[in-house]
């Protein structure tokens, strides 16, 4: 069983995290805060308002991400959704566990890294969003079968260091996933990957 830790590591450290944007699609960077204003000009058009949520990334995009702790130490990482897939088998079917008819496994494939400082990667801050608003989380239960490797629950990673594999969720069959969503506690706007249309 899984369980919630409830200081998730300065919550995945990222009191005040700044998105830098994509290192493998130039059109997923992060808008700039400091994006200037326009100046208000007589019989102009209304300035577009600056937008509140970080820009929804292709599966398989990476997503840097730095932050400074408390004690002024300069933490910085990357956030990857590599895949995701539905209709995974198991010896326990998704409708017993989740005690719903109509629901299937599916696992979504994660890569965690420090590129400097030490912080905790959580299975703690990951959603899958549906169109009409749903939000699926990860299992609670882990089995023997399930896709390998698995996604650890969590994992302290250091300057270099990486975790990667697949956290497992019980979602409806007959639906299919808008966004893989990460949010962790301090992140003013989640970050979003995209899942590609079903089939």
């Amino acid at each position: 069983m899984r369980t919630t830790t409830a200081a998730l590591a300065a919550a995945l450290l990222i009191v005040s995290l700044t998105a830098c944007g994509s290192t493998d699609n130039a059109d997923a960077k992060a808008t700039s805060s400091e994006t200037p204003t326009p100046a208000a000009t007589t019989n102009s058009p209304e300035a577009e308002p600056t937008p509140t949520h970080q820009p929804i990334l292709k599966l398989g995009t990476t997503w840097e991400f730095e932050s400074t702790e408390d004690s002024g130490d300069n933490i910085a990482g990357t956030v990857t959704v590599l895949d995701y897939k539905q209709g995974v088998r198991s010896i326990v079917s998704a409708d017993e566990d989740s005690g719903t008819d109509g629901y299937e496994w599916a696992y979504v494939e994660l890569k965690t890294c420090s590129t400097s400082g030490s912080f905790l990667a959580s299975v703690e801050p990951w959603t899958i969003s549906y169109e009409d608003g749903t939000r699926v989380e990860s299992s609670s239960t882990t089995y023997d079968d399930f896709p390998k490797p698995e996604y650890p629950v969590e994992t302290q990673l250091t300057t270099g260091k990486c975790v990667r594999g697949k956290l497992v969720f019980a979602v409806p069959g007959d639906s299919w996933p808008q966004n893989v969503v990460y949010a962790p506690y301090g992140l003013d706007a989640p970050q979003e990957w995209a899942v590609p249309t079903e089939g």
